[in-house]
């Protein structure tokens, strides 16, 4: 049986709890690419009370691009929207060790902004639901 997908604004406080993890930045034994997977969780989720918020069903991936392929013409796919779509990798690639170089700091600043920026978009069109 499968579970309804909880209600916009339940997804827009996971992507929230998420944001707030991936800012921890400077602490003793977090890896940055720990802190880009939950960027990444924030920006997936963000992406998803959108969808859910739409009526639009989505099939269990990490792919943003694919997330962002399924949102209905009404809602503009911005620049940041679209460039976010770099942050899969985060959620897949790059949670384990040994498959890619470290990732820098700038990299971390990028994905931090990106995850922000689609959180905000979200957020802004869930609204004060």
């Amino acid at each position: 049986m499968r579970r309804e997908p909880g209600s916009p604004a339940e997804w827009l406080r996971y992507a929230r709890s998420d944001l707030a993890l991936a800012r921890k930045y400077g602490l003793d034994d977090v890896l940055l690419e720990t802190l880009c997977f939950h960027a990444q969780q924030s920006a997936e989720k963000s992406i998803k009370s959108v969808l859910v918020k739409e009526g639009v069903p989505f099939p269990r991936v990490h792919s943003i691009e694919r997330l962002i392929d399924l949102l209905p013409p009404s809602i503009p796919a911005t620049p940041n929207l679209m460039a976010a779509a770099r942050l899969t990798a985060y959620g897949t690639t790059f949670r384990y060790p040994g498959i890619e170089e470290p990732i820098s700091q700038e990299q971390y600043h990028e994905a931090l902004r990106l995850a922000e920026e689609v959180f905000a978009w979200a957020e802004n069109i869930i609204g004060s639901e």
